[in-house]
């Protein structure tokens, strides 16, 4: 990026305070040009045309992204102002505001299908300008969170200059398919689990210590088929392949799989949302964290495990 000159500011553009502020809310140079539709050396030049006109950084290079300066964030409420005054202009027949965009999510696999795609499906139904990417992924929190409006992840997530909402809790617990269980028996207690095969995540690639930590119910089981997928773990189990840990909400959607010890063998886990300030204040984006937040709530039984 180009130095910033001494002479006297000018007035700020407000097509440059409309690249900050993709910029700001997506981390990436790259990701901000999809959005606009434009080059990155495009976007890169705004930015110093801003920087020049402001007399001073809006940006910092933070890892493989960027981030806001002081300067940079107080621009992006201008920005922000700018946005809204055009949004503001579009609306449908009853004079409601039309809401239009992108929201990019990232979410495990579990989450995705049962949560975040029935979600995004009733933000389209209000909203059909409103385009939700779902990314399906079991991973820690990015810290840049470039590309990513939203990231849904398994436990409490350390960040840095962005919001972390717990959204739900959810549990995980035993299974066996019925042709499994009247093979073997089904188990009485914790010591009969000693030598079953496991299915379950791969333990050399699990990156999330709260899902490596659900392991400890029964040290003694043996690993049978193990997958970064969880769809994998449900149908595994189905063809007996072992007894699974599984989500509750997943396995009890089939009526073959039993579930069993499950005193004894009931984790509970939460599901945390992560994203930039700056990002929540989208009303696309606060529209498909609503829809997530009423789906959570709607699911809240299955997620814990509890029979209706």
């Amino acid at each position: 990026m180009s130095s910033v000159s001494s002479g006297p500011p000018r007035r700020p553009s407000a097509d440059d305070l409309l690249v900050l502020l993709a910029v700001g809310r997506t981390g990436r140079f790259v990701s901000a040009a999809e959005e606009l539709g434009i080059n990155h050396t495009t976007i890169s030049r705004r930015i110093a045309a801003l920087e020049e006109s402001l007399g001073g950084r809006v940006l910092a290079r933070v890892g493989g992204g960027w981030e806001l300066t002081d300067l940079g964030r107080e621009a992006l409420a201008a920005a922000e102002a700018v946005e809204s005054a055009v949004q503001s202009l579009a609306t449908d027949a009853g004079g409601n505001r039309v809401l239009e965009g992108v929201v990019r999510l990232s979410a495990t696999d579990g989450f995705s299908a049962y949560i975040a795609a029935p979600a995004a499906a009733e933000v389209q139904r209000h909203h059909p300008k409103v385009g939700v990417e779902i990314v399906a992924i079991t991973r820690r929190v990015s810290q840049q969170r470039s590309g990513l409006d939203l990231e849904v992840m398994v436990g409490e997530p350390q960040v840095h200059r962005a919001k972390a909402i717990r959204l739900a809790d959810y549990c995980l617990g035993l299974y066996g398919s019925a042709d499994y269980l009247s093979e073997h028996g089904t188990p009485s207690s914790l010591d009969d689990l000693i030598g079953q095969p496991l299915v379950y995540f791969i333990d050399s690639m699990l990156q999330v210590d709260d899902l490596d930590l659900a392991r400890s119910f029964a040290p003694g089981m043996r690993e049978s088929i193990t997958s970064t997928n969880v769809f994998v773990h449900v149908e595994a189990t189905r063809a007996s392949a072992g007894l699974g840990l599984l989500p509750c909400f997943m396995a009890d959607r089939h009526t073959d799989l039993v579930r069993v010890l499950p005193d004894e063998v009931s984790i509970r886990l939460a599901y945390w949302m992560v994203a930039r300030a700056e990002t929540l204040r989208r009303p696309e984006v606060s529209a498909v964290v609503e829809a997530i937040r009423a789906r959570v709530q709607s699911q809240r039984k299955a997620l814990l495990g509890l029979r209706s």
